[in-house]
């Protein structure tokens, strides 16, 4: 079967790099139409040099600034809805792991705005068009810590992606009888943004084998490892798989 996503309207949070950008560059590749937003301009305009892909600067920290680029998209689409949402923005807000006890209430409330909360109003947003159109595919990428402990250390992080999870399975039962099913990839390790790197520096090299060593495919994925995964919940091959996570992470 070769999957194409012709004529179809994909929106992508978090496509200024990493993950988001090959995610939105694979959809643009199988030939959907896409909208991405990010935080940072100039990382978008990158994302935008592969064709078809439309980019807006949307801090989804503001749920109203999501709820408008979604009523954005539709005015530029001719009031279509969006046939696949995938809730990529999140990340650790530039934090380190602290202490509990130093950790402040912005810091945590941050970190939640940018993961479940963008999650929640961007999946608002757009489920009134999925409705009336009678299907939709929303895939939110949540983490492998959101299944267990965090390798980063950062308490709000580990929580953020564990209320991800919980959403997803939410949204699925909720949205399921209107043909829009709700997955959830959950990421391993990958090297894909300025963040993972600094990470992945700061575990030295017996770390780093340490962690490779782990997995049992003993490699490190890549941000197209993870898109492909987004791509099968998009794809009509995965028409009856709803409420659930694939990890995506060589078998860790």
């Amino acid at each position: 079967m070769h999957i194409r996503f012709d004529g179809k309207i994909v929106m992508v949070t978090g496509a200024g790099h990493g993950l988001g950008r090959c995610i939105a560059q694979t959809f643009a590749g199988l030939g959907a139409t896409v909208y991405g937003c990010d935080i940072l301009a100039d990382a978008l305009a990158e994302t935008a040099k592969v064709g078809n892909i439309h980019t807006s600067v949307v801090d989804l920290g503001d749920r109203k600034a999501a709820a408008d680029w979604v009523q954005s998209v539709a005015g530029h689409c001719m009031g279509r809805a969006a046939d696949v949402l995938v809730n990529n923005a999140g990340g650790v807000a530039g934090q380190k792991n602290r202490p509990l006890e130093d950790v402040p209430d912005e810091d945590w409330d941050r970190i939640f705005a940018i993961n479940v909360g963008a999650a929640m109003a961007m999946s608002r947003a757009v489920v009134p068009g999925m409705k009336k159109a009678g299907h939709g595919r929303i895939i939110n990428i949540s983490s492998g810590a959101g299944l267990q402990a965090s390798l980063t250390g950062i308490q709000a992080y580990c929580a953020a992606k564990h209320a991800v999870i919980g959403l997803t399975r939410q949204l699925a039962h909720e949205f399921g009888p209107f043909g829009i099913t709700v997955n959830s990839v959950a990421p391993g390790f990958i090297r894909s943004n300025p963040t993972t790197e600094v990470q992945w520096e700061s575990y030295g090299t017996d770390g780093q084998a340490a962690l490779v060593e782990r997995i049992a495919l003993k490699r490190l994925g890549s941000a197209q490892d993870i898109a492909n995964g987004v791509v099968f919940f998009a794809s009509e091959l995965g028409s009856f798989v709803n409420g659930q996570v694939i990890q995506v992470d060589g078998g860790r």
